[in-house]
């Protein structure tokens, strides 16, 4: 029986309305399996005077790998008092009201008997939150120890192996971004609820007791499923029906903001920290890095490595790049346009998820927010590299991480320091909008 005109725009509208309620119950799915690990954490527990603020500065107090139990810490600032005592794990934590700068004393009176600040350590100090709901400070300790200030060249050095570090993971999610952008067109701002989907999976299957190495499979998959529902419930229908990008791109916000506050539901709105989080620097000559960067530097040159030889060798990769291209000659030589984004759609999706991974250990921490907080970051390194180029993508992002860590050698303060990426977004948008390796275009 055919259908009359006018009920194929009510056909349509109602598939729209299914497929975004389909999208909406698999994140609810994702999110209530993992819904009881919310309640576990791996950090230490605030005091119940203190549990109703979100936002803390917290450490770990270790002798000789040793921890030291019942030290007592004092945080003062922004018409805030707090302290708290080490737990048996050598673990604190302070909540605060709000961001911001404050003065963090440890008692050293409290200290074990025999047990000393390392020469030169610094107590009290300042502590600052920079992009993220929980500081982390270290004391020293130990006889024979000393803490020396860096040289100018030393902080130099660190600065620019820690921006490559985060060039580099902030490559692995714009990528993801400038795939879905040079073959569909989309701008999508729920990109960053992609890249907090992997952490808060990975954390929560592990804090329920799920082997390491099974929860980072888990948080990958998470992503890869992530990417797949979106395109197969939402944005395919939505290309069908011919939407217009910018009401494509108002719906990825709503997107978004829908994703960010189930989250934060089922996940809370407090800081975690994933397993192994805590290392102690590994010294290279005049440059120190912790494990955990050095690992998430190579885990991204690898996997970035295995990007680009997918896009310039494989059949695949090759077809990519011709509905990036021009979809529509893409289609007229007998490529599959919609199995093509799809790939690009599970590929962002997984990227995204190891990046999401990789950013809770160079943080470190775990938020519901996260995602929020780096795409900004994506975005400047995408718009600086070019907009669809996935190879400007990553020079962007890494000229981007680079850029946001030696600011503060120059004298910029760490709350400050993601400002100048923003800063070189715009200036590239008014004298260069086509980016480092975009190619200029007629309009009109």
């Amino acid at each position: 029986m055919r259908r009359t005109a006018s009920a194929v725009p009510r056909l349509r509208a109602r598939r729209a309305l299914v497929a975004a309620g389909a999208l909406i119950g698999a994140i609810l799915a994702v999110l209530l399996a993992v819904a009881p690990a919310a309640e576990a954490t791996t950090s230490p527990s605030p005091g119940p005077s203190q549990s109703q603020f979100q936002n803390s500065i917290s450490g770990f107090l270790r002798n000789a790998g040793q921890p030291l139990q019942g030290v007592k810490i004092t945080a003062e600032g922004n018409g805030f008092s707090g302290s708290t005592t080490s737990s048996a794990s050598g673990a604190w934590t302070i909540s605060v009201p709000t961001q911001g700068s404050y003065k963090v004393t440890l008692d050293e009176s409290t200290l074990p008997q025999g047990i000393k600040l390392a020469d030169g350590q610094e107590n009290p100090r300042t502590v600052t939150f920079s992009q993220t709901s929980n500081a982390s400070t270290i004391f020293a300790f130990g006889a024979g120890i000393q803490v020396h200030q860096e040289s100018f060249f030393t902080n130099l050095a660190n600065r620019l192996v820690a921006g490559l570090s985060f060039g580099l993971l902030l490559a692995l999610s714009a990528v993801g971004l400038s795939l879905i952008f040079g073959t569909t067109g989309l701008t999508n701002f729920a990109h960053g609820e992609m890249v907090t989907l992997g952490a808060v999976v990975v954390f929560s299957t592990s804090a329920v007791g799920v082997p390491f190495w099974l929860a980072i499979l888990a948080g990958l998959a998470a992503g890869i499923a992530f990417g797949y529902v979106q395109d197969a419930f939402l944005w395919k229908p939505l290309r069908r029906r011919g939407t217009g990008l910018v009401p494509m791109m108002i719906v990825s916000i709503g997107l978004a903001l829908a994703s960010r506050y189930v989250i934060l539901f089922f996940f809370g709105g407090a800081t975690q920290q994933l397993p192994y989080s805590q290392s102690t620097d590994i010294d290279l000559g005049v440059v120190s890095i912790s494990p955990n960067n050095l690992w998430s530097l190579l885990i991204s040159v690898v996997v970035i490595l295995l990007i680009a030889f997918a896009l310039l060798r494989t059949r695949l990769g090759k077809a990519t790049r011709a509905v990036a291209d021009n979809p529509a000659l893409a289609a007229a030589s007998g490529i599959d346009v919609d199995r093509v984004i799809r790939l690009v759609w599970v590929t962002g999706g997984f990227l995204a998820a190891l990046g999401g991974i990789l950013w809770a250990y160079y943080r470190p921490g775990v938020s519901f927010n996260m995602g929020q907080q780096l795409l900004l970051m994506i975005f400047a390194g995408v718009t600086l590299g070019g907009l669809g180029t996935v190879f400007g993508a990553l020079v962007g992002s890494i000229v981007v991480g680079i850029f946001v860590e030696l600011t503060t050698v120059f004298g910029l303060t760490s709350d400050l320091k993601y400002v100048g990426a923003l800063v070189v977004m715009i200036l590239v948008l008014l004298f260069r909008p086509q980016g480092i390796l975009g190619r200029r275009e007629r309009v009109g």
